[in-house]
């Protein structure tokens, strides 16, 4: 048993030292670090839905947890989870994924900022996935999940909230999925986050794409 511990150690320290940047001035790129914002595109079945709604090939996030050189995702999936990084890797579409990070990261996370991050985690830890898309707290989807606790936490805004209305609903497989989940009751006007928002947001950093 400690063999195997150890070997899952290793391979998930090796994951992440791939998840560091190449392009440091002094050739030590930054290393992943507590609050960082990671992407990919999700191969699950209203991934394409979300992919031509917002227009952005990202649809699925979550938020880089260390512990004891472990790397994992606190992510909203069946439930609000912690997954180890390398397994949320593999679930994304040719294991592309994207680390964020905020610009003022340096002054602004501090072992206290980050403390009140995860603590605004622990609020939503087991909460079910929200397929509706709402913003109560009852349940969670992935984006909501990460804005609301940079939010709660820190007191910003990682994205603009819009109106489901403000995307673009006529695609086909987007009315599909729509009624799917709506019937003919769609909430045109629930406030929404999309991972696209986040994603293109100026708060912003791209630390790692591959």
């Amino acid at each position: 048993m400690k063999y195997v511990a150890v070997v899952c150690g290793v391979l998930t320290m090796v994951m992440v030292m791939a998840l560091q940047p190449a392009c440091s001035k002094d050739n030590s790129p930054p290393k992943l670090r507590d609050g960082d914002i990671i992407f990919h595109q999700s191969t699950s079945s209203q991934s394409t839905a979300i992919k031509l709604a917002t227009g952005s090939k990202y649809t699925h996030m979550g938020i880089i947890y260390l512990r004891n050189g472990n790397a994992f995702v606190y992510e909203a999936i069946k439930t609000v989870q912690l997954t180890p990084l390398d397994r949320w890797i593999a679930r994304g579409v040719g294991k592309h994924v994207v680390v964020k990070r905020l610009r003022d990261a340096d002054t602004r996370l501090t072992p206290k900022a980050l403390a009140k991050l995860k603590k605004a985690g622990r609020a939503f830890k087991g909460k079910p996935y929200d397929i509706y898309f709402g913003w109560s707290d009852k349940r969670i989807y992935c984006s909501e999940l990460v804005w609301k606790m940079y939010n709660r936490a820190l007191g910003i805004e990682i994205g603009p909230l819009k109106r489901l209305k403000d995307f673009d609903l006529s695609h086909k497989a987007v009315a599909k999925k729509m009624k799917e989940r709506y019937g003919s009751r769609v909430p045109s006007e629930e406030q929404v986050i999309s991972p696209g928002d986040m994603f293109d947001s100026p708060l912003l950093k791209t630390v790692y794409a591959n």
